[in-house]
């Protein structure tokens, strides 16, 4: 899942080195942080959320095979 996270945010962003996601799994979910460089937020996040929403339905729709309630934030 991670994969597709980056493969989905690296075209979006400036500073491609600068972006790292870390998984917090617990039994019944699975919590993806993104954490991207501060002048690429908004690159992420999108007029009104638009963007951020849409990586969002993307990785709970490809989750949707596993058991657990799958969470993605974009983190300070």
């Amino acid at each position: 899942m991670k994969q597709l996270i980056e493969t989905i945010v690296l075209p979006l962003v400036d500073y491609p080195d600068d972006v790292r996601i870390t998984a917090e799994e617990s039994d019944n979910r699975i919590v993806y942080q993104l954490f991207v460089h501060p002048e690429d937020r908004g690159k992420v996040i999108g007029k009104q959320g638009r963007v951020a929403k849409a990586i969002r339905t993307i990785v709970y729709s490809a989750a949707g095979s596993h058991h657990k309630k799958t969470y993605v934030d974009i983190v300070d």
